[in-house]
């Protein structure tokens, strides 16, 4: 049953139509109208909603699913940002409200907080008032509090209805309608779904895939052949030799034989160096280890499975002889995780070398998928994540130390809501990205173009994760997509790459599937970026309902004032 969870609620100025016939009052009853729609309650979404709500706006947050946050409350714990003073505004606020969280001991179960030390890539130093490693369930513990403040109806599993679910008036949004046939009615509405589902069903342009280096002139989108790339400014760029499977792994079913057909997920031909296509970078599922005995759920061998879908893992494993054996025993030794250290003995474990969480080239279709058919891709994905960790921890073919360290680990049992200790939330890297008036390229995270109308920073590496497996010339296996160029400093985010344009739509915001190219948007795409564009959206909102204008209209300098009023960070190194 859908969960409504309402304070005040006389504060919020819902319009609820009365008639005297029944089925009039059940048709009211179906319909909700606030002046700002929030449809996706990823971590944007929450910021967004808060934001509203703090400038004095009804708002309706609206989550297709049973659980708010996204990404940051199913899994990914160990905080992606490459520069922490690019961040303010709510986004501060919830990690400094981790900080707070973990100062409590009642939040220590599994271990003391002396005992825990972060050990990712974003640290936590002692002076800071901020914690950027986290539990899923903190998280969403934090985010439940800040809601419960604010004025904020919250509406979970409620689905678009992306085929004729969006009534479009004059070139703008007047209501959506949900798969239940739930109407709301807003004067403003903000999509925060990772998937660009409200985006893509109000008729707004947007692109699915890479786009060749020669559309905006970028030296680091399209196809990834290269051993290592140079970006614009002489960045060095890591591509296929990064993250990629040693050389000489045959990819035939029976090795050296190619009438006995390619191992699982194998490209014979993977495009021209440079060029755009319709692939997108691989999902998996940012997992929630401990080793604590009383918490650890074991890895369990998933039904159906089939070891011809790691067979690519043995070979790769057993291609580790000679000179390539030191090569490929760096950091964490050959367990092909990034095992990051979360409170309480967890762990927030992600993606690393040649085979591992990501599914590569198994998710093209979700963008546009239908919900049955996306539920279908994360089944998947979690069948064959389940299949990974299991050989890893099991198989006789996977070196005995490996599987002596990946044993001691398994899903918690207190972090999510399934029996196995899965997560329901995918990590969505890319889907759809709109194509608006103004593109964040790769020029701009190098700073080669400046936004002039900012709405917050980015300040990650280029980072894009594999898109496909492909037999080389030498007729071996290769991984292809791989993207990671750090080095720049913060940068900002136009406001306009937020909105689409006025002719297709004239009061829809777009904090999440934000109008950038494949390269560029590898970079804005972290989680305390998306709650910084959030709540500027939320603004930008607010402002166009307190003026009555499109929010392409919105005067950037009121925007910019108030955005800088409620702590948003616009330009490096300011305020």
């Amino acid at each position: 049953m859908n969960t409504y969870h309402f304070k005040h609620v006389a504060l919020l100025l819902f319009t609820i139509i009365t008639t005297t016939s029944c089925k009039s009052q059940q048709q009211a009853l179906n319909r909700v109208t606030a002046e700002v729609i929030v449809y996706g309650g990823t971590s944007a979404g929450v910021a967004a909603a808060i934001q509203c709500s703090r400038m004095g706006k009804s708002v309706v947050l609206i989550e297709p699913t049973n659980r708010i946050g996204g990404l940051t409350t199913g899994g990914l714990g160990q905080t992606d940002i490459g520069n922490k003073q690019a961040i303010g505004g709510i986004s501060r606020e919830f990690y400094e409200n981790v900080r707070k969280y973990y100062d409590n001991p009642e939040h220590w179960k599994w271990q003391k907080k002396s005992e825990y030390s972060d050990g990712g890539q974003t640290r936590t130093g002692k002076e800071e008032n901020s914690m950027w490693t986290f539990e899923p369930s903190a998280a969403l513990a934090i985010y439940r509090e800040m809601l419960a403040k604010e004025n904020i109806g919250l509406v979970y599993n409620e689905k678009l209805n992306r085929e004729t679910g969006v009534e479009k008036v004059d070139g703008k949004i007047r209501s959506v309608t949900m798969e239940s046939g739930k109407v709301f009615t807003g004067t403003v509405f903000i999509d925060a779904t990772y998937e660009g589902d409200l985006m893509a069903a109000a008729g707004i342009s947007y692109t699915i895939g890479r786009e060749s280096n020669a559309m905006y002139g970028e030296s680091l989108n399209g196809v990834q052949l290269d051993k290592i790339n140079k970006s614009l400014t002489g960045l060095i760029s890591h591509n296929a030799s990064k993250h990629n499977l040693i050389p000489g792994v045959d990819p035939y079913v029976i090795k050296g034989d190619p009438a006995s057909g390619l191992l699982p997920n194998i490209n014979q031909k993977p495009g021209l160096n440079g060029e755009g296509d319709d692939k997108i970078q691989a999902y998996c599922f940012r997992m929630c280890l401990t080793d604590h005995p009383e918490n650890r759920i074991p890895f369990q061998k998933p039904p159906g499975y089939d070891e011809k879908d790691y067979e690519l893992l043995f070979r790769n494993f057993e291609a580790r002889k000679g000179a390539l054996k030191d090569m490929y025993s760096y950091g964490n030794g050959i367990i092909p995780w990034i095992n990051s250290r979360m409170p309480n003995r967890k762990t927030d474990t992600n993606n690393r070398f040649g085979f591992s969480t990501d599914y590569i080239g198994m998710n093209y279709h979700y963008p546009e998928a239908s919900y049955e058919e996306r539920k279908k891709i994360v089944e998947d994905h979690k069948h064959y994540t389940m299949g990974l960790m299991w050989t890893l921890a099991n198989h006789p073919r996977i070196p005995e130390a490996v599987r002596k360290e990946v044993s001691r680990w398994g899903t918690a049992k207190d972090e999510f809501e399934s029996a196995d200790g899965w997560q329901q939330q995918l990590y969505i890297r890319e889907a759809r990205r709109m194509v608006s008036d103004y593109v964040m390229t790769q020029h701009h995270c190098e700073g080669l173009k400046v936004a002039e109308d900012p709405v917050g920073l980015a300040a990650y590496g280029m980072d894009s994760h594999h898109v496909q497996r492909y037999v080389d010339a030498n007729g071996y296996v290769q991984n292809e997509g791989n993207v990671e160029a750090h080095g720049f400093k913060p940068y900002p985010i136009s406001y306009r790459s937020l909105v689409p344009g006025k002719e297709e739509c004239e009061n829809l915001l777009v904090p999440v599937c934000l109008s950038a190219s494949h390269i560029a948007f590898g970079s804005i795409r972290m989680e305390p970026v998306f709650m910084v564009l959030g709540q500027s959206a939320a603004t930008a909102a607010v402002l166009a309902v307190d003026m009555d204008k499109a929010v392409q209209d919105v005067p950037y300098d009121a925007l910019k004032e108030q955005l800088l009023k409620d702590g948003q960070r616009l330009a490096p190194g300011k305020r």
